[in-house]
């Protein structure tokens, strides 16, 4: 027999909803650890009185009572649980686990039996439903019925209001009224808050931080009581997961934080968190208000009648007592400026980060606090706005995201030795870290390679190939191109130059130097006139073979329609990207026979290639264009060399002292290549009209 039984996704029943979590089976304690909040309720063998096997919403659950009046329902167990369960039990608790079916006709007549906490309405001695008297808020009576009002839990989607029992009048002679006396029986165990009897300290005019403004809160031995000049809130102790007390940058100042469930509401907002702030310099002397004896008696020495010192020391320590949570600060972080916690924004608020043993809290607004266990991976990203700072990302299990941004550039180096000791999944280790803020080198030596993204190098790789198919075919295309009359940007700025210091030969060079800088602003016409060539060049032989497919996108090709089938109406980029996700979880088997598949598609596309330019397909082609492309070149770097000194030589000739217009210029640009030679020729009656419609005013600004 196993010391330990465990089960993975149990279902525990808090407030009409139900939370999912782990449970656990051992000889001294059954413990159930719930995943959202990681609370953990742990209930001791000896105090185990009963346990019941039975067939409920999720499948099979387990009911189990103690001695003390708790009452436990686990659910989400399968049929074949019950025999090893009820083994290990007999073995070890001394229980026996008892299958108890639940009545299902459908009748709301029958009988309330009231068993300690739980009121359970049954029919024919079969349980038809039960209710936690912790559950209920209140309790009204009429003239034959009783109204019970529930709690409510923001977690669930629909909520359950209140139950009506109708009572019948008593046929006894007895003289007390049934109604009154169903309803004591309610609310002797019901959770109603009510302010009775003395508070047993109280503390004035505190600053709460959320929610905001300045409250007295008034201790109670079963609930803590804010009351502020707008509004009250009565937080029973029960709904308190954790107690966080924080030193503030400033080192003057202390935070004080209540972490709740469910939270406090006013109005439609929700305070998951109750923030007080302190200073440290605040003192104060508190008086409880019991007897020594009775202090003693049950709080057994954590705390005293009459005390003194700080007042944030105060006030935890009274907290820790009656609440019984032990009190979470920060660890062994020291962050740049020699502080525990780090200056950053969130949602456009500036607060305070802390990264503590177990997870990650950020003060103030809105609060947040991120248990590692819950976290999937974090990820340092550069700063949108400045190098001097950049973002930490944390995403959880759950897919949600928080981002934490504006952060010094100097508190890098110890958050990444902190994440990395916690041993976190950093998402761009070794991808982002390197270049993700340049100016600091030292930075990344802690940066790990090896863990690296597999599929994204593969895309990598066959982005490369992709790109080296594209580059043959542009060169191809290039080769026509060098034959192009519009091949002109080299050679324009050429001619341009030499017009530009033979036209204002007579000015100075700083003037001809001005005009080269101001008019090559115009090739941008070309480079647009040449857009429709371009697609011209990426015509592709159709007859050659195609090439092979990766191993990725074989088997995306084959895994396709079952992704469709099991995620209806899924769009294509939700498949690509549900597909990137399924590859990397594909086991090294899988891969491997993938990957033998696309290599033997590999070696059929080479032998398919060789066949082809065998046959003379496509070679011819591409070396004629290549030869003339060569070409190309070779008589255009002739031309730039012969064709710069005819053109100053027929500019000298055609008048020097002209001052050309930039009209006349631009017309000569726009002419292609082709018709070059027709250009020489009437090239001189060209200038001698420009001259002739030149003003008399130009001329003379010219040659001033």
């Amino acid at each position: 027999m196993n010391e330990t039984l465990e089960f993975n996704e149990i279902y525990q029943e808090v407030k009409g909803t139900w939370n999912d979590g782990r449970l656990r089976f051992s000889k001294h304690t059954v413990v159930y650890k719930n995943s959202k909040t990681g609370k953990v309720d742990s209930i001791p063998v000896p105090e185990l009185t009963q346990a019941q096997w039975r067939r409920v919403c999720l499948g099979h659950g387990i009911k189990l009572c103690t001695s003390t009046g708790n009452i436990y329902k686990y659910d989400g167990f399968k049929d074949t649980d019950l025999e090893k369960i009820s083994e290990y039990f007999k073995a070890n608790y001394k229980v026996e686990l008892v299958e108890k079916d639940m009545c299902v006709k459908g009748w709301n007549w029958g009988t309330a039996k009231f068993n300690g906490p739980l009121l359970s309405f049954e029919v024919n001695e079969s349980p038809v439903f039960e209710i936690p008297l912790s559950s209920v808020s209140q309790c009204a009576t009429g003239k034959n019925e009783v109204t019970v009002e529930f709690h409510q839990n923001d977690d669930t989607e629909v909520s359950l209001m209140e139950v009506r029992f109708y009572v019948p009048p008593s046929t006894g002679e007895e003289g007390s009224d049934p109604v009154e006396a169903f309803a004591q029986n309610i609310l002797s165990e019901a959770d109603v808050i009510q302010a009775t009897g003395d508070a047993v300290c109280i503390f004035r005019e505190l600053q709460c931080l959320t929610p905001r403004g300045r409250y007295d809160i008034r201790i109670y031995p079963t609930f803590l009581h804010l009351h502020g000049k707008t509004f009250d809130y009565k937080i029973p102790y029960t709904t308190v997961l954790r107690l966080f007390l924080l030193p503030h940058k400033d080192q003057r100042q202390m935070f004080f934080v209540i972490s709740l469930d469910p939270p406090i509401k006013q109005g439609q907002t929700r305070y998951h968190f109750l923030i007080l702030l302190f200073s440290k310099e605040e003192d104060v002397d508190l008086t409880l208000n019991m007897n020594e004896d009775e202090v003693e008696r049950r709080f057994e020495g954590k705390l005293h009648k009459n005390m003194s010192g700080s007042l944030y020391e105060m006030v935890s320590r009274v907290m820790k007592a009656l609440v019984n949570r032990k009190i979470t600060v920060p660890g062994n972080f020291q962050g740049h400026s020699g502080a525990q916690c780090i200056t950053c924004s969130y949602k456009a608020s500036s607060g305070l980060l802390y990264p503590l043993e177990r997870g990650f809290i950020y003060v103030h607004k809105p609060p947040v606090h991120l248990r590692f266990e819950e976290i999937a991976c974090v990820n340092f990203a550069r700063g949108t706005t400045t190098t001097r700072s950049f973002d930490f990302e944390i995403e959880t299990k759950q897919g949600n995201q928080y981002t934490f941004s504006s952060i010094e550039r100097e508190e890098y180096g110890k958050l990444f030795d902190f994440v990395n000791a916690k041993k976190l999944n950093i998402k761009n280790r070794g991808f982002k870290e390197k270049k993700g803020m340049k100016g600091n080198d030292n930075m990344y030596s802690d940066s790990d390679d090896d863990q690296h993204d597999a599929y994204l190098e593969r895309m990598k790789e066959e982005g490369k190939i992709r790109e080296e198919a594209n580059d043959s075919d542009d060169s191809e295309g290039e080769s026509d191109e060098s034959f192009n009359p519009g091949e002109e940007d080299d050679e324009i700025a050429e001619e341009y130059d030499s017009k530009a210091s033979a036209s204002e030969s007579s000015a100075d060079d700083g003037d001809s130097d001005g005009d080269r800088k101001k008019k090559p602003a115009k090739k941008a016409k070309f480079v647009k006139e040449r857009k429709p060539r371009k697609k011209e060049k990426k015509a592709k032989d159709s007859s050659a073979p195609k090439r092979p497919m990766s191993a990725y996108m074989l088997w995306l090709n084959s895994s396709r329609d079952r992704i469709k089938s099991e995620n209806p109406g899924i769009s294509i980029t939700e498949i690509s990207k549900k597909a990137g996700e399924m590859w990397k979880q594909l086991n090294k088997e899988k891969k491997e026979e993938w990957e033998k598949k696309a290599e033997e598609a590999k070696k059929e596309y080479e032998r398919a290639m060789r066949e082809y330019k065998e046959s003379g397909g496509g070679s011819s082609g591409s070396s004629k264009k290549e030869r003339k492309k060569k070409g190309g070149k070779n008589e255009e770097k002739r031309k730039r060399k012969s064709g710069g000194g005819r053109e100053k030589e027929k500019e000298r000739a055609t008048g020097n002292d002209s001052f050309k217009s930039r009209e006349f210029i631009s017309s000569e640009e726009s002419s292609s290549e082709s018709d070059k030679g027709k250009r020489r020729k009437r090239k001189g009656s060209d200038v001698e009209e420009e001259v002739a419609s030149t003003p008399p005013s130009s001329e003379e600004s010219g040659s001033d």
